[in-house]
């Protein structure tokens, strides 16, 4: 991998130097990748910036960096390492020089910047990780690090939900359900209204069901999805949840193709209704990974 961009600094000699801050910024080393960067990456996407001291252009673009990432208040989080004195971890990424941006997302390295982009361009790759993430069931957010504004307290109802909190309150969960869709549709990263939208969901599949009924169903037919989805629904509305991921995850092992994908987007939903700081949703995760890989 050749990054040759002008002003690019090649990583050939190395010493040690010092970075911007950032309300949602953290500088890793080779001794606290694992945890926050690999481990923090199954709860919120991670910006791995590799920059230098050497590099002034690397230190300007974490700047760029860290107020497009604070302007997303926790779902990003930048991880700034300093090559020259975490060479280990450049090389593991293959970078001969920086700037050098990955995304990190769910474990895995998403490629983003070879060298310098403006502060738009970076701003519309952001967007798109954070919908990528909450397709993928990562819809946490990260503790701020820094000092972060105020924002002016209001006790007024969010006016996007009106419609559908009115349904929700008389009790027409189709209605909600179309409402959520709608606003997320028009909002596909904004991660509240996905948990809303799939705990309404929820509440929509499981409103008429009888769970020794559903039991006994699913057990009758261990090939029938909707028999085992509607089981692990149930299971999630009562607090079973290792229960109803284990159910998932073992019939994903077991299918191929759409009827796969099919389970495969019902558990992340459900991950979503859990809570992606919950430790079961990030143990059940990495289980996923292992049965679709």
């Amino acid at each position: 991998m050749d990054f040759s961009r002008p002003g690019a600094v090649d990583l050939s000699g190395l010493t040690g130097g010092d970075a911007a801050g950032g309300a949602w910024s953290v500088d890793v080393t080779e001794q606290n990748f694992q945890t926050d960067v690999i481990q923090a990456s199954m709860r919120y996407v991670v910006v791995l910036s590799l920059w230098s001291p050497r590099s002034p252009q690397s230190q300007s673009f974490n700047d760029i960096l860290a107020r497009a990432v604070d302007s997303h208040e926790g779902r990003l989080l930048l991880a700034r390492v300093d090559v020259d004195a975490n060479p280990s971890i450049a090389q593991a990424l293959g970078a001969k020089a920086v700037p050098l941006v990955v995304a990190i997302l769910n474990g895995q390295p998403v490629p983003l910047f070879q060298g310098t982009v403006d502060e738009e361009e970076v701003q519309r790759y952001f967007d798109q990780l954070i919908t990528a993430a909450v397709q993928s069931g990562v819809t946490g957010r990260a503790e701020p690090t820094g000092t972060v504004e105020p924002l002016a307290e209001s006790d007024e109802p969010d006016p996007r939900f009106a419609a559908a909190d009115e349904a929700l309150g008389a009790g027409d969960l189709d209605t909600a359900v179309a409402e959520y869709e709608k606003l997320q549709t028009q909002n596909p990263a904004d991660a509240e209204i996905s948990e809303r939208l799939a705990g309404v969901r929820l509440m929509a599949r499981t409103r008429d069901a009888d769970l020794e009924e559903a039991r006994a169903a699913a057990a009758e037919a261990p090939d029938d999805i909707d028999a085992q989805l509607l089981v692990a629904d149930l299971d999630v509305s009562g607090g079973h949840v290792d229960d109803a991921f284990g159910r998932l995850i073992d019939l994903i092992r077991r299918l191929d193709g759409d009827d796969r994908e099919q389970v495969r987007v019902r558990l992340v939903e459900l991950f979503t209704v859990v809570g992606a700081s919950d430790p079961r949703v990030a143990q059940a995760r990495r289980a996923l990974a292992s049965a679709l890989f």
